[in-house]
């Protein structure tokens, strides 16, 4: 009897021995081993996918989202000249916001915007010749494109105002003086040239009147009032806002609106910036109120129990 003790203990431990005697009984089974045979159903681990088979997938994926992002969200773009300074200097690289206009918001007084070209403003300019990494790169938004025929400019006026230049300035929108401490230092706000430096306009519902922050070297709305648009660009051909200046890295900075523009009795008629921050706070209040009102009843409620 004392020698079947240890007969049990290694049919135990190892799963592979029978005790001695016959095999009925609870006893004479035997459990599945660990090492698996035709009874094991237990899955066997999978080999991780070697990283050189999963680097195609991982560049596949980051273009299609950098596409993505170029597309609907934010692109960069490469100051060409100096009409911009000092706000912009020639290479700098601003990034561009796309998402909104999806959502209706048009150009704003004093804002930075990138848009197409509207009637050959970019006449006799040399075009960049970019090579085919350079090109690739450009499409899926990693530089900035060198074939599209884009500006940026800044938004002086838009859609029902009166924009007007006398003598060297102050440039007016809606009879109210600007005040432009962004105006490259020594310029004047107004040019006086037979050229166009000196106007009269109204804006036009659906066009922007646009102009550079270096007044005497930017070839903008006034310089192209002869062009089928009367040198007013159309909304639809504004790509976006350009909203941070991206690189280099010293020059990192956002591209506000001027407190200028802010000024009360300057807009000609209610605008669309408004609209769109009132309506958020709308949405927030009409949230709000069934929340408050669901908090209410529960707790009228809970009081109520606690004093039946």
């Amino acid at each position: 009897m004392e020698a079947a003790g240890p007969a049990a203990d290694d049919f135990v431990t190892s799963g592979n021995d029978s005790p001695a005697g016959d095999g009925d009984g609870p006893g004479g089974e035997q459990p599945p081993t660990a090492q698996g045979g035709s009874g094991d159903d237990t899955p066997q681990a999978k080999q991780p996918r070697s990283f050189w088979k999963e680097l195609p997938i991982l560049i596949g994926i980051a273009l299609v989202l950098a596409l993505l992002i170029k597309t609907f969200l934010v692109q960069a773009f490469s100051i060409p000249s100096d009409s911009m300074q000092n706000t912009l200097q020639q290479g700098d690289r601003v990034l561009v916001d796309k998402l909104t206009p999806w959502f209706g918001s048009e150009p704003e007084r004093g804002e930075v915007v990138v848009f197409h070209d509207p009637d050959n403003w970019l006449a006799g300019e040399p075009t960049p010749d970019p090579n085919p990494l350079q090109k690739v790169l450009s499409w899926i938004g990693l530089m900035p494109s060198a074939e599209e025929k884009d500006l940026i400019k800044r938004v002086v006026g838009v859609g029902g105002d009166t924009i007007e230049c006398k003598g060297t300035g102050p440039l007016k929108v809606n009879g109210m003086a600007l005040n432009e401490p962004y105006v490259y230092p020594g310029n004047t706000p107004c040019s006086q040239d037979d050229q166009g430096g000196q106007f009269k306009v109204k804006v036009p519902e659906g066009h922007i009147w646009v102009m550079g922050d270096h007044r005497q070297n930017s070839r903008d709305s006034r310089y192209n009032q002869g062009d089928k648009n009367n040198g007013f660009v159309p909304v639809d051909k504004v790509v976006g806002r350009a909203v941070v200046i991206a690189w280099p890295v010293n020059r990192w900075t956002n591209l506000p609106v001027p407190d200028t523009f802010d000024q009360p009795g300057l807009a000609a008629g209610p605008s669309s910036a408004a609209v769109l921050t009132a309506a958020p706070q709308g949405l927030a209040l009409a949230g709000a109120v069934p929340l408050v009102l669901w908090r209410r009843r529960r707790y009228g409620v809970g009081e109520g129990r606690r004093e039946g």
